[in-house]
């Protein structure tokens, strides 16, 4: 009898797949409520530290969203090694909140132009907040169930 093999790609792999697509679509979302003007805050704050009028436009737009990409793989890693076990959708909102604490309260020195979260509008700060908060909810989540059914299909396995 052949052996079934249910999953094709590890699960470090998903959460990478799942960090990248959750910062592209959370950065394309942050883009949306800048131009709706929902916030001041834009994702092409991440190419402060470039000089150029190419930020502006649509290439600028391209690199933030790859770079934001890039480096939501590292916040999917760090979620699926400390939090993948976690069942619920509040611990991937929890982790959305506090990767918004990180990012605003400790790492806005680093970008130059940039002011403290105290310094924005109401409007700017919840729609922030809550960009990452569904941001979290997505790799969370994500993570969590791909987790679930691995050990699920695994003990099925098991059982035959």
């Amino acid at each position: 009898m052949q052996e079934k093999n249910y999953y094709a790609m590890s699960l470090i792999t998903m959460a990478i797949i799942t960090g990248f697509t959750a910062g592209v679509l959370g950065s394309l979302m942050g883009y949306l409520g800048h131009y709706l003007n929902f916030t001041e805050i834009t994702p092409g704050i991440i190419l402060a530290l470039w000089d150029g009028e190419w930020k502006d436009g649509w290439t600028g737009m391209l690199l933030a969203v790859l770079l934001y990409g890039a480096l939501s793989i590292l916040t999917a890693l760090l979620y699926y090694g400390v939090l993948r076990k976690r069942k619920s959708f509040w611990w991937g909102g929890s982790y959305g909140v506090i990767l918004f604490l990180f990012v605003f309260l400790v790492l806005y020195p680093l970008f130059p132009g940039t002011k403290s979260i105290l310094e924005y509008d109401l409007n700017s700060i919840l729609t922030g907040l809550s960009t990452f908060i569904l941001y979290g909810v997505f790799i969370g989540y994500s993570i969590s169930y791909e987790y679930e059914e691995f050990i699920y299909l695994k003990q099925l396995k098991l059982k035959q």
